[in-house]
């Protein structure tokens, strides 16, 4: 007499089927010593119920004018806990790869980002991978997690969009660095890096429209300011020019 699912949450609420023989006028369903809610004679062969509340490992009975079944078992499951993601912001667009690491997470059917669900690859009890859907609109959204023990929730997953350079402010400076420079454009608040010339420069966000950088060292001549953030990259082509010194 198989059970599906056979295994359902500590919270009861498991829709069940149970198929088997004779089970025409099936007068209860038993999961241990608790009965079952919402049973129903599908035909002479099939029963479904809503398994209780519950613990470990118990025998789901069934019982007719004609006795009780022998016990089958199920499994009843913890709700997942989760404790971390691997990587807390993305691309708008979605479908990079995050881990997500918890415990009770072997029995995941689902992930969802503000809603929008996809299904992960288990790895074990402790992890899941799993592939970022596309967001709706840039800015966190709660992720939860579904298992056979239920749905959690708790951890923030922020959709980052690609950034843009409006301006450099001043367009030029010494060829030994140290210039305080303003950079404006959108969705700047996320950045990760600012380059001159492909060479990393220190960098302060202001807010999502403006950074503070310093020139690092260049050779003479304009070069390309670069704003990188975990969407992309923005290149402001000859946005700034190096200048030499005087000579004598």
């Amino acid at each position: 007499m198989p059970i599906t699912p056979n295994q359902g949450s500590t919270g009861g609420g498991t829709l069940v089927t149970i198929t088997g023989t004779n089970l025409a006028n099936t007068s209860s369903v038993k999961f241990g010593t608790k009965s079952a809610t919402n049973v129903t004679q599908v035909s002479p062969t099939q029963v479904t119920a809503v398994s209780p509340s519950g613990t470990g490992t118990v025998g789901v009975t069934v019982t007719t004018p004609g006795g009780t079944s022998n016990p089958v078992p199920f499994f009843y499951v913890g709700a997942p806990f989760k404790s971390s993601l691997g990587s807390t912001s993305g691309p708008l667009a979605g479908g990079n790869t995050i881990s997500l690491s918890g415990t009770g997470l072997s029995t995941a059917t689902s992930v969802s980002f503000g809603g929008v669900t996809a299904t992960p690859t288990v790895v074990n009890d402790n992890q899941l991978t799993v592939t970022v859907p596309a967001g709706a609109a840039a800015g966190p959204v709660g992720v939860s997690v579904t298992t056979a023990g239920g749905t959690n929730n708790g951890l923030t997953y922020t959709y980052v969009d690609v950034p843009t350079i409006t301006t450099v402010v001043p367009a030029s400076g010494p060829t030994s660095g140290g210039t305080a420079v303003t950079i404006t454009g959108t969705h700047l608040d996320t950045t990760e890096s600012v380059t001159f010339g492909g060479t990393p420069a220190p960098f302060s966000v202001i807010n999502t429209t403006t950074l503070s950088a310093v020139t690092p060292p260049g050779a003479a001549g304009v070069t390309d300011v670069t704003v990188t953030n975990p969407a992309g990259s923005d290149t402001a082509t000859g946005a700034f020019t190096y200048v030499a010194g005087p000579g004598i």
